[in-house]
């Protein structure tokens, strides 16, 4: 006999990977027709903000590469491109503490994760391979962008933003620490500036109703998007102003109270404030008031049990309903982008209302009688909110709740007091950035012409070489006379161009349509070529991308449809979100989502080197259900190997043994069959981690099998069969070591494009059953029996079972025997019968 060979995966593991990639495995011809068998598969595609990816990245694509490879071998056509989402700040903060302008930065660190991809034995289609950053593909960023300005859906105005003083430049959200910016320690100061925004709300509605249609989404995913977009139904009610000569419009779903407003509460930012800061007695006050609240993070304003602050205004409004003056107040709760940054407030019937009412002395007045009578405004120690019959309400008076509100909009319509609404908490779609590294906004200022959009046979607009990055210059595109110096699109005048880029959701939102014709010089896309493989069938990403992300996206084939280059609005039919990897801290002691900041990452490359790459692959689907998060661990990791060698040596013995004569039905047979069914349908559902566990418990059984001296004795070809099937099944999950050994059993390269094993039906039907046995309904005993055993026979054998027998205590019994549900209840006679 030979030597038994060593589990080495050093050995074979880039062999296998240089195969693959030579072979061009993963190469689809999307150009070419395609039926019923496309599959197209798409990963999130990452973001390119560090060097190295770490283990818990790995989630996110060891398990695309599972569903990848599975769905191959089922005979799909299936598409898997990849590509870097490469715009974006980290690489410019980088090119200020050290140098590496952008571009190198990001091109470097696209190098070393292409590297860990192949290190993996992840198969991707490099062929369809983008980048965001690459003009081939952001100069369709800004042609989509002028169609959407040619229809309306891009425009220009004030809206309010983080600045900077030190670093003269406007900062994301996330770099504002405690009020300061992270990089300076400069106090952050809201600044109205003139951005760039796409009109998302003008299709609220389709992307709400669009929900309704994913049935392969998770329910979360769907709920927090309805919630994002936030229909709200009412009226929109008009109050006047007289010592302003205006009116306050105030959107509310509530109008039934409207005879119960006694102030009216307004967002520091709400247009009129100017007007109102202009002719206060307090005008310093509420001008320093309001520039406090502005600088107050959104999460603070909006919490339930935030502090309410406010500011009497000094300025009065008259309730259409009453005709009575109510105060008009600065409340730091109000948003200012929130309906019509004002709200109706009724202390009586709102928790927020009534506390802010109770802290500043102001009116309340309930408008609903509960069933044990009036409320009595003095006693009230919160807010009524369960309805009952309106009272003291004009032509809605005596309606119950579940009539008054559609009464108010009738009457509130009637009367010119305001008209029917409904509103969205959506808000339009900012996409100013003052940064270098984004997508440039291809417009142009002319003295002569004003803001004029720039042809689009002069795109893409490039960004500028000639940038300096020192951290404190404000936009660095701001300095650079070569790209600001234009000549104007329209009259050939000189112009200036606009500094803004783009949102890095941009790039994200069509990134699903390039990757099919990634190579197309004339359009973004061959809409022949997208209507053939689109919409994509199996997405795969974080749930962190759950509103922003997949709502833009949605939104952008919307707006394609439109444009009649799509023939559809939903361009992911199935989405599946891994969840996160968890590791303990060694700083904090605590259990914390994986990431570099943390400190408390695993390197992929050195798990790699001491175990190989399946082993992180079979450790990583096995930790837990792949949507729920999961600690690392090191034993996990350890045992993910041993199995591995298990599988190996098994082979090994059968190797040994001749592969000629017929398989048969023998045990080993049947087991095979059984977990091909089992297998299949858990990788079906995504249950990457009970596959797993299927795969050990059949590798045992190969291995027991193989086994001299084993107490069953299994053919050399049943034994041979057995194996093959093993490989088959594991090889989502374990392409090197399963490549490797279908090779030296002689088969063909690749198993890739072998057929996944179908289980016979009749190798399914197991020849004996296990019967539960109950006495008076409560689990005692099981028993093994023959399937095609006679039901009389299944009762005589249960009732001389010796546990049964103590339960009876001797007492006669009548069996109830459900066959279906392999169950058998004994009840002494005189209980339990009717």
């Amino acid at each position: 006999m030979n030597e038994k060979p060593v589990f080495d995966p050093s050995s074979f593991e880039p062999k296998w990977q240089a195969a693959w990639e030579k072979a061009r495995v993963a190469y689809v011809d999307t150009a070419a027709p395609v039926g019923p068998e496309k599959f197209y598969m798409l990963m999130m595609f990452p973001y390119p903000s560090g060097d190295r990816l770490h283990v818990g990245h790995g989630r996110n694509y060891i398990l695309g590469d599972a569903v990848f490879r599975y769905f191959r071998m089922r005979g799909r056509k299936t598409l898997n491109p990849m590509g870097w989402d490469a715009f974006g700040l980290p690489a410019e903060n980088a090119a200020i503490k050290s140098g590496v302008p952008p571009r190198a930065y990001t091109t470097r660190n696209i190098a070393a994760m292409k590297e860990q991809f192949r290190a993996w034995g992840i198969l991707y289609d490099w062929s369809k391979e983008l980048a965001s950053c690459d003009p081939a593909y952001y100069r369709w960023n800004q042609w989509i962008f002028l169609k959407m300005w040619e229809r309306g859906l891009a425009y220009r105005r004030k809206a309010p933003v983080n600045w900077c003083p030190g670093c003269r430049t406007v900062l994301a959200n996330e770099q504002v620490v405690d009020g300061r910016c992270e990089r300076s320690g400069d106090p952050v100061e809201p600044r109205d500036l003139e951005q760039w925004f796409f009109k998302i709300t003008d299709y609220a509605e389709r992307l709400l109703d669009g929900l309704d249609g994913l049935a392969e989404w998770p329910e979360k995913v769907k709920t927090m998007q309805r919630n994002w977009i936030g229909r709200s139904s009412g009226a929109a009610i008009r109050f006047a102003v007289p010592a302003l000569d205006s009116v306050l419009t105030v959107f509310t779903t509530r109008p039934d109270t409207l005879y119960g407003a006694t102030f009216l509460a307004l967002a520091p930012e709400h247009p009129l404030v100017a007007s109102i800061a202009a002719r206060s007695p307090w005008r310093a006050d509420l001008e320093a008031f309001v520039a406090r609240v502005r600088q107050e993070s959104r999460i603070d304003r909006e919490s339930e049990a935030g502090t309410k602050e406010g500011f009497d205004t000094a300025t009065t409004a008259i309730n259409p309903a009453t005709g009575e003056p109510i105060p008009i107040w600065l409340a730091n709760f109000v948003l200012p982008d929130y309906g019509e940054v004002a709200i109706m407030s009724v202390p009586a019937h709102d928790s927020r209302d009534f506390e802010f009412a109770r802290k500043f002395g102001l009116p309340i007045r309930p408008v609903y009688l509960p069933p044990d009578g009036p409320l009595d405004p003095a006693a009230m120690t919160q807010a009524w909110l369960e309805g009952g019959e309106v009272s003291g309400s004009g032509d809605w008076n005596g309606a119950p709740a579940s009539r008054a509100v559609e009464l108010a909009i009738a009457t509130v319509e009637e009367r010119g007091w305001g008209e029917r609404r409904t509103t969205y908490r959506l808000r339009d779609w900012l996409i100013s950035r003052q940064r270098y590294w984004g997508t440039p906004i291809p417009a142009i200022y002319c003295d002569a012409c004003g803001l004029v959009p720039e042809k689009e046979e002069n795109l893409p607009v490039l960004l500028p070489a000639d940038v300096e990055f020192k951290g404190a210059e404000g936009n660095p595109l701001a300095g650079s006379e070569s790209f600001l110096s234009v000549p104007c699109p329209r009259c050939g005048g000189p112009g200036r161009r606009e500094t803004d880029t783009m949102d890095t959701f941009v790039d994200s939102s069509w990134y699903f349509l390039r990757f099919v014709d990634p190579r197309n010089d004339a359009r973004p896309f061959d809409p022949a070529i997208v209507a053939r493989w689109l919409p994509v069938d199996q997405y795969v990403g974080g749930i962190e991308h759950a509103i922003l992300h997949l709502l833009y996206a949605r939104f952008f084939c919307r707006v394609l449809r439109d444009l009649g280059m799509i023939g559809f609005e939903e361009p992911f039919a199935r989405l599946f979100n891994q969840g996160m990897i968890t590791r303990l801290n060694p700083a904090t002691g605590k259990v914390e989502k994986m990431s570099k900041s943390r400190g408390n990452t695993v390197s992929p490359d050195e798990l790699i080197a001491q175990y190989g790459a399946d082993t992180e692959r079979v450790y990583t689907l096995f930790m837990g259900p792949p949507e729920k998060e999961c600690e690392w661990s090191p034993d996990g990791v350890a045992g993910a190997y041993r199995f591995l060698a298990r599988v190996h040596d098994a082979c090994a013995a059968i190797a040994e043994m001749p592969a000629a004569g017929v398989v048969g039905d023998t045990p080993l047979v049947r087991k095979a069959h059984r977990t091909i069914r089992r297998i299949t349908d858990d990788i079906d559902r995504f249950h990457f981690n009970v596959v797993v566990s299927g795969l050990m418990e059949f590798q045992r059984a190969l291995t027991d099998a193989a086994a001299e001296g084993a107490e069953v004795k299994e053919t050399p070809a049943a034994l041979h069969f057995a194996a093959r099937v093993l490989l088959k099944l594991l090889h989502p999950v374990a392409p090197h070591l399963t490549e490797e050994w279908w090779e030296r059993f002689g088969e063909a390269p690749f198993l890739l494009d072998a057929p996944w094993p179908e289980a016979d039906p009749a190798m399914l039907i197991e020849e004996t059953i296990e019967i539960r046995i109950q006495v008076q309904g409560k689990l005692r005993d099981k028993i093994m029996v023959d399937r095609e055993l006679e039901p009389a026979e299944v009762e005589r054998r249960a009732q001389e079972r010796e546990g049964v027998q103590r339960w009876l205590g001797g007492r006669k019994a009548r069996a109830y025997f459900n066959a279906q549900k392999q169950i058998i209840n004994f009840v002494p006679v005189g209980e339990g019968e009717a």
